[in-house]
């Protein structure tokens, strides 16, 4: 083996690994717009979350706020639909769970696991039916004195769980809390 030969090799592998590294460089570059592009835009990442002022919501009353391209109700309910709500057994409801991601998963759908306090005034939910995704009626529609989704006879109770017709879950609560006594935040 000359000397001559042993810098040749020394050469040619050298070209091996900058082309490789170039390559991989280059690759890299093509590749991060693409990855880059799956992130969530400025304007979605700023409506994950979202600040709503509950104080001027009389008791048997409630809004509708836009939350993530959805309808949220939120209802300040009363005594009597409070009582009415809770007298319900988990065993009578279509869907037992309580579809309530505050909670750890499969916890029963009682009116306490699905209002956002402990006496069950504020419940808070997606207004989106379960069934095909329209957005039901409120204030005291249907047989149950809570919502009725008119395109396919969807009712729900006053605590949003499906009583009767072809949703198959109640209706869906996002994650919420309270940050005072008048704020929700959702998300």
């Amino acid at each position: 083996m000359s000397h001559a030969e042993d810098h040749e090799g020394t050469r040619r592998d050298f070209l091996y690994y900058a082309t490789a590294g170039a390559g991989a460089v280059t690759a890299g570059a093509a590749i991060w717009p693409l990855v880059n592009q799956m992130n969530p835009s400025a304007d979605v990442q700023a409506l994950s979350s979202i600040r709503v002022d509950v104080g001027g919501l009389q008791p048997g009353t409630q809004m509708t706020v836009k939350f993530l391209g959805k309808p949220v109700f939120i209802r300040r309910r009363t005594e009597a639909e409070i009582e009415e709500a809770r007298a319900v057994a988990v065993e009578d409801l279509v869907d037992p769970l309580s579809q309530n991601p505050n909670l750890e998963a499969g916890a029963p759908a009682t009116d306490e696991n699905r209002s956002l306090d402990e006496a069950g005034e504020w419940l808070v939910q997606i207004g989106v039916c379960t069934h095909l995704g329209c957005v039901p009626i409120g204030d005291g529609a249907g047989d149950y004195n809570g919502w009725f989704c008119p395109c396919h006879g969807s009712h729900y109770d006053n605590a949003g769980r499906i009583r009767r017709g072809p949703a198959p879950e109640n209706l869906h609560i996002p994650v919420a809390q309270f940050l005072d006594e008048t704020t929700i935040q959702l998300g």
